[in-house]
């Protein structure tokens, strides 16, 4: 076993003005997505109920869901953002890597060195793991003498590189990914694609957010999908999206990202 959740639940409650703000849209019938109780003064949106599934060794699991559904709440549970409200998560102590929020850290003061070594560190990583990976950061990204000059003076495309390139320095046992980073011209896409692939191929299991069928029959051999927090289907990828191609109405509410061949 890899990883595995079982029966996890996530709250968040709401209070104030917000919360009755949200009161108002239940009573208009809005989809806010999750499953929301009243208590008071106080929402509660439940974001995951009973969330329940195992990943063994060189799985790669898909999400998929409608927007609002509970995948990147149960993403950032899996990687110990968010607490369970209930339940449990079971990583055997693996070494997990996110790859959303990768600009978590960012100084645009500071410059390009800096910048690694305070992405590296809100990654978890120590100075001596950063400072060992650090030449091999800066040839990936391209940066070259740009890596002392402030963020500020980077192009867009100059950040993406860099922080594409700490986010895939270092080889985790579990990857967690909401989808598919895409960054910089056309010439680093190829090489960022190729480090993706050689990352997913070394991992002990990849959870995958995705609203492109096409990429999780690529890359998935399990496909969970997610209905309002809840677990609608779950197992090996070409028989959930059967079942959902042969379950029309299903198909109807969670939008045609499931719909096999869409």
């Amino acid at each position: 076993m890899a990883l595995s959740a079982h029966e996890v639940c996530l709250e968040y409650p709401v209070y104030g003005i917000a919360a009755r703000s949200l009161r108002r849209a239940v009573v208009r019938g809005l989809s806010v997505g999750g499953r929301m109780g009243q208590d008071h003064n106080m929402v509660v949106v439940r974001a995951l109920n009973g969330v329940t599934f195992t990943l063994n060794e060189g799985d790669r699991l898909g999400l998929m869901g409608h927007n609002g559904s509970g995948k990147s709440s149960l993403l950032r549970t899996l990687a110990g953002i968010y607490k369970p409200t209930s339940g449990h998560i079971d990583s055997s102590g693996a070494v997990i890597s996110t790859f959303f929020d990768v600009g978590l850290g960012l100084d645009v003061e500071a410059t390009g060195r800096e910048n690694i070594f305070l992405l590296g560190m809100y990654r978890g990583k120590t100075y001596a793991e950063i400072k060992a990976a650090f030449e091999g950061i800066v040839e990936f990204s391209g940066l070259g003498s740009f890596i002392d000059l402030p963020i500020k003076t980077y192009s867009s495309g100059m950040i993406g590189r860099m922080m594409f390139s700490v986010a895939t320095a270092f080889q985790p046992d579990i990857l967690l990914m909401d989808e598919w980073l895409s960054t910089g011209d056309a010439e680093f896409m190829i090489k960022a694609e190729e480090r993706i692939l050689e990352l997913v191929t070394k991992a002990r299991a990849m959870v995958f957010a995705s609203h492109a069928p096409d990429l999780i029959r690529r890359f998935c051999n399990r496909l969970l999908v997610l209905h309002h927090g809840e677990v609608l289907h779950f197992g090996e990828t070409s028989e959930v999206l059967e079942a959902m191609s042969a379950a029309p109405h299903v198909v109807e509410q969670l939008g045609s990202e499931v719909v096999p061949g869409s």
